[in-house]
Formats: structure tokens, sequence, C-alpha cells
């Protein structure tokens, strides 16, 4: 992991100010003048070392490669890996921001890869790309720098936050503000509303079918002690150990601020029409967090844009876990093969 530090203030789109700003970012292979630049874009939860959590996808032997590409990915403002966040240390105050860490936007952290983007020399992006929230600041980049977006790749997202993701953000929240501890500045307040803002979020990137296939009970006799019980306990015991409520809490709320036409003067379907990057997109047929009709959508508005729609039973989380799947479409589109 590599860092850069701005410091100078970084103005946020919500009118406050980070008085200064570490971005953690990796990079894989070697940046020449005549490299092809690939910048990936996590989502929730994830970290910028983008070849551990996207296997099959990002790192040697896969479709985008080192030995091909120069690959950047860097960690999200509000974010708990390294780059500037709820408990990182305030200058002014000299004490972690946690519950004063201001409101982050979607546009926020594009400016901050900006930031990193032009600190690296790198001029032009070749392939930029993400999914789920990391498909968001996709978008909002290719609106902010057409000029250097060359190519897209959008998985699981959509142009806007649906009211469905709102709705499962704040029930979320709300889980986090139950936690009796939530309001103690402390790394670990929260920690019980982490877990179960995690369980309900485990809901949703996955499904009925994917949960019924693999969690159901082969003893009928039971009456409690259930396995679909053990593995929701178990995914919100995993995330309390690598994460934190603060960061949870600003990056949902973070999500919740996405939408492309928001103070462009264009409604969202002109603001699409307007991304003239050849594109490529992907949906699960089984997601129900941010469905297919969202990628439906996209495909009908963006000029350039080419649409593939996974039969997957992972929900969501399919655009993580079906790795060979995308990285078989995604080769045959940068091969020019659609």
């Amino acid at each position: 992991m590599q860092t850069f530090h701005f410091n100078e203030p970084f103005q946020l789109e919500s009118g406050q100010i980070l008085p200064e700003l570490t971005v953690a970012f990796h990079t894989y292979g070697q940046l020449q003048p005549n490299s092809k630049v690939v910048w990936v874009c996590h989502a929730l939860t994830a970290n910028s070392d983008a070849a551990d959590w996207w296997k099959g996808v990002i790192g040697t032997g896969e479709v985008i490669n080192p030995e091909e590409y120069f690959i950047v990915c860097a960690n999200i403002i509000g974010s708990c890996y390294g780059t500037t966040g709820p408990l990182s240390t305030d200058p002014r105050t000299g004490q972690p921001y946690f519950h004063h860490f201001p409101l982050i936007t979607i546009r926020d952290m594009v400016q901050a890869h900006i930031l990193l983007r032009r600190h690296l020399g790198i001029s032009r992006i070749h392939l930029l790309m993400g999914g789920s929230m990391g498909g968001y600041q996709a978008m909002e980049w290719a609106v902010a720098e057409p000029e250097v977006i060359e190519q897209l790749f959008l998985l699981a997202t959509s142009p806007t936050e649906s009211a469905w993701g709102i709705a499962v953000h704040t029930t979320q929240r709300l889980a986090i503000e139950t936690d009796a501890t939530w309001k103690n500045d402390a790394p670990d307040a929260g920690a019980a509303g982490l877990k179960t803002a995690r369980a309900i979020g485990m809901l949703t990137y996955r499904n009925y079918g994917i949960m019924v296939k693999h969690q159901t009970d082969p003893d009928h006799s039971k009456l409690e002690g259930f396995r679909a019980s053990s593995y929701i306990h178990y995914q919100g015991e995993k995330l309390v150990k690598r994460f934190n409520a603060f960061s949870y809490f600003s990056l949902s709320r973070s999500m919740d601020s996405h939408n492309l036409a928001r103070g462009r003067n264009a409604d969202v379907d002109a603001v699409l029409r307007g991304i003239q990057q050849r594109t490529l997109i992907i949906g699960i047929s089984s997601d129900i967090l941010c469905p297919v009709e969202e990628q439906r959508f996209m495909q009908r508005q963006l000029p350039n844009a080419s649409l593939i729609e996974i039969d997957s039973a992972y929900g969501h989380d399919g655009f993580m876990v079906e790795g060979k799947l995308i990285s078989a479409e995604l080769l045959k589109w940068l091969k020019n093969q659609y």
C-alpha cells in the first residue's frame, strides 16, 4: 500500500472542508509513457488492494493484469483502510473525527481520485471500472473528466441511489444508532449495531434462492441454532473485526447522496446521454439491491453502451463472486468482439 498526502484544505461538496487529505492506494505494473491505465473504484467495505478482493478479474494471469496494464485502486474518503476517514486525526483538534467527520459525497471521492491521478502523472485512463458503489464513482468521474476517461466498465450499479437503496441504508443506520455505545468517542463505538447493519445488508446482497440453497438445515428436528442464523451472525462478526461503525455510517450516507443529475440543470436521462465513452455494463439476474432494471435503463440512455446480464444466483454479490463469467465478457468486449 502507498499513500498520497494532500497538505492543503480539501473542499467538500457540502461546503465543509477537510484541513488535509491522505489517500491510500495500490498500483500494479509499471507506469510508462505509453501505458494503458486501468483505474478500479471499489465498493462500500473494500480496500485499495483490488487484486486481493477481485480475484478472477484483476491480477497476474487475469483479464486485467499488470503485464498488460498499469492498474490503480484508491481507498475512498470515509473508509478505514488508510484514506482519511472518521478514525483519522483532525489536525485542528489533535483527536479523531469520530462523530464530527463531515458528510462525504461520491463526487468528493472522485475529486480525491483526480488529485491522486494528477500526483501519479496520469493524463488518460484507458478503462475506468467499478461495481456497485464503485460504479457510482466511475460514472461521476466520467462526467467530471470526459477528456480523461476513455472507456467504462460498470457492474451492478445505477446512475442514482434508488429509494429502495436509501431505505435499506437508513434501516442499517437505525441499527447502529440503537447501539448504546454509538454515542461514545471510541473506535469500537456502535460495534453491535454494525453487526446488525451488516446482517441487514447480507439480506440484500444475497436473496431467497441462494440463502435457501446454502443455509437450509438438513436436520428437520431443530428448534433453534439454525444454519441461516449462524451464517448471519458470522457475517456480522467478520465485518466488525475489519471495519468500524463510523465508516459504515458515513459511507452509507455517501451512497444515498448519489445522483448524477444533482446540480447539473438536467435530468438523469440527459446526463447519461452525455457520457460518450464506450461502456460495458453487467447486471446480475438475481440482484435485488440494484436490479437489472437499473442497468437496462443505463444501457438505453448511454450512447455507446453494451449490456450483459449474467445469470447468477448470488444476487448483488454476484459482481464479486462470478469472476470467471465477468472476466470472459470483459475480455470479449476489450477485444471488440461485441
